[in-house]
């Protein structure tokens, strides 16, 4: 987001984060009615258009919002939406950009609250993996032609019972609200997600054989001095690596693995 959209959406964050710091703020319950206002932009776009019509009041959107949206949806997400629509918006869709990542926001919320934001970031990484791991299960994943609920019900057999609740909702709405974007980047979003609630970068781990507790309490030490911040490791175990480990932060790269020594070697050996 650009401009105005970005002022608009770093208010909505604040404001999202006042209400969910009241504990009486029922904050799954948020997330499912932010994430139903998000379906509900999508499908009306003529709608997302004019309560982003920068020639109307903000005043004068807010009160049409309120006024469709109210008898919907709680006190809260009234209070929430109303102000985002009376912001200004570089474009109509960025708003309902904006309210989906409010939407995975307060559902990570109600994740920390109950003291499984580490579970929920796991979860959504080794997920990545399996899909990535699995075209059969991607493509059926992804397949534009296949009902809504056949994805849902297939992810419930897969997630069901051994999975966070928190992961369960947010990969169904992932799948089935996909939203013009690859599953891949929309995990890749919500892992980021995440992280930012804990103020924390992620680290992508990769070694031929899994790190023990010492080792990944002494990683993490190391990479939380060397970047400044706290650090979230999300862990790989990739044979081909041979030895050592590769960390991804970012676009950056720290790799000491066997493999790439070897390859080195081989570069300075042909060169």
């Amino acid at each position: 987001m650009n401009g105005a959209s970005r002022e608009a959406l770093a208010s909505a964050r604040e404001q999202l984060d006042a209400l969910t710091d009241n504990p009486s703020v029922d904050a799954a319950k948020l997330a499912e009615e932010l994430a139903a206002v998000t379906a509900l932009l999508d499908r009306e776009v003529s709608l997302r258009r004019v309560l982003t019509d920068p020639a109307q009041a903000g005043e004068a959107r807010a009160e049409l919002a309120g006024r469709l949206l109210g008898s919907r949806i709680g006190g809260p997400a009234t209070d929430l939406v109303t102000g985002m629509v009376r912001a200004r918006w570089s474009r109509s869709r960025d708003l309902a950009d904006a309210l989906e990542e409010l939407a995975f926001s307060a559902d990570l919320v109600a994740a920390q609250r109950a003291g499984a934001l580490d579970d929920v970031e796991d979860e959504l990484f080794r997920f990545g993996r399996i899909v990535g791991a699995n075209p059969e299960l991607r493509r059926a994943l992804t397949d534009r032609n296949a009902a809504a609920s056949a994805k849902t019900e297939l992810l419930r057999s897969l997630l069901g019972g051994r999975a966070n609740p928190v992961t369960e909702r947010v990969v169904i709405r992932l799948v089935v609200q996909p939203r013009g974007r690859s599953l891949e980047a929309g995990l890749d979003a919500l892992s980021k997600l995440a992280a930012h609630r804990r103020d924390r970068m992620v680290a992508v781990v990769t070694s031929a054989v899994p790190l023990s507790e010492g080792q990944r309490e002494r990683l993490n030490a190391s990479l939380t001095a060397l970047y400044g911040r706290q650090i979230h490791l999300n862990l790989d175990v990739d044979p081909e690596v041979l030895g050592g480990v590769q960390v991804r932060i970012g676009d950056e790269v720290i790799n000491g693995t066997i493999a790439e020594r070897l390859d080195e070697a081989t570069r300075r050996m042909a060169g």
